[in-house]
């Protein structure tokens, strides 16, 4: 559904892209993380032909892009990092204006409508104007409309930023149904946990460079140690100084909080256990951790 080949974009002086090579296969989610300034956004950009590289190639559902850029867009679904709803429509009217805009006819549209409806959780909502809705609602109605002229892939840029637990989960709950039926996604995201949930396969970008590449549970079990063992407390200096070395694999101290990174967490514990001042919590490796790894703790802006 995806390739792409050598893709570069510059800005000035500033490679944001680099060489970038990616396929996405049909009926497969798949995850493009990285860090901000990774060089996501642009990519996205480039994927959907709203800017042009300066070297690559670039086919989107089998079709040339940014030369055929149009046209490939009429196969893609596109849910945006910010609801961009027209708030002077009900509900149901900015499903059938959207439909328009991909040169649907009205008896079309309005046959898609019951069904996206009812797909979003918005069947009794469909007469509302959008200030009624809540920040979820809003969340699955715009995912419903980038399915109204049913796109054969979708990009979704970060779309449960700013949600709730319960709406996140009813988003990824349709996310997943539309995998089932078939659909190809492309998900660009901040939360790992949500990675590593949805995604097949996924990349993590970084200075425009692809860093990692693979199935998340993969990338967990070739990049990282098995378990964590995150230590804090008022002595956690003097136990770092004096144990962390001999019992971590590999560890790290972030603020006040030490992580241990090791394939014996038992013997972490039975030593922690001896010294009470010290709190601990233990947990599995995981997506997070590999992208701290790769991309490192600093700060991005």
């Amino acid at each position: 559904m995806l390739k792409v080949r050598g893709l570069t974009k510059k800005y000035g002086d500033t490679a944001v892209v680099r060489g970038l090579d990616l396929d996405v296969r049909r009926g497969e989610c798949f995850g493009l993380l990285g860090p901000n300034g990774a060089g996501k956004t642009t990519t996205l950009r480039l994927l959907l032909g709203l800017i042009e590289p300066d070297s690559g190639s670039i086919e989107l559902a089998g079709i040339a892009v940014p030369k055929h850029a149009r046209e490939a867009r009429m196969k893609v679904g596109v849910v945006p990092q910010m609801d961009n709803l027209d708030p002077d429509f009900s509900v149901r009217e900015n499903l059938l204006a959207y439909g328009r805009y991909f040169g649907m006819d009205r008896s079309a549209i309005a046959a898609r409508v019951p069904e996206l409806l009812e797909f979003a959780g918005l069947a009794s909502k469909a007469d509302a104007p959008i200030e009624q809705l809540s920040g979820g609602m809003k969340r699955r109605l715009t995912l419903a409309r980038a399915l109204v002229h049913d796109p054969d892939i979708l990009f979704l840029d970060e779309p449960t930023t700013g949600l709730d637990p319960q709406a996140r989960h009813l988003i990824w709950q349709g996310l997943r149904r539309l995998l089932n039926e078939g659909k190809t996604i492309v998900l660009t995201t901040h939360f790992m946990d949500e990675a590593e949930r949805l995604a097949d396969r996924l990349v993590i970008l970084d200075h425009g460079r692809v860093v990692a590449e693979g199935a998340p549970r993969a990338l967990i079990e070739s990049h990282i140690e098995p378990a964590v063992v995150e230590v804090f407390g008022e002595d956690m200096a003097d136990w770092t100084r004096a144990r962390a070395a001999g019992l971590c694999q590999r560890f790290e101290t972030v603020g006040e909080t030490l992580f241990c990174y090791t394939g014996s967490p038992d013997t972490v514990i039975a030593a922690l256990k001896q010294v009470p001042a010290l709190r601990y919590l233990h947990r599995p490796s995981n997506l997070e951790d590999v992208f701290l790894k790769l991309t490192g703790r600093d700060l991005r802006d």
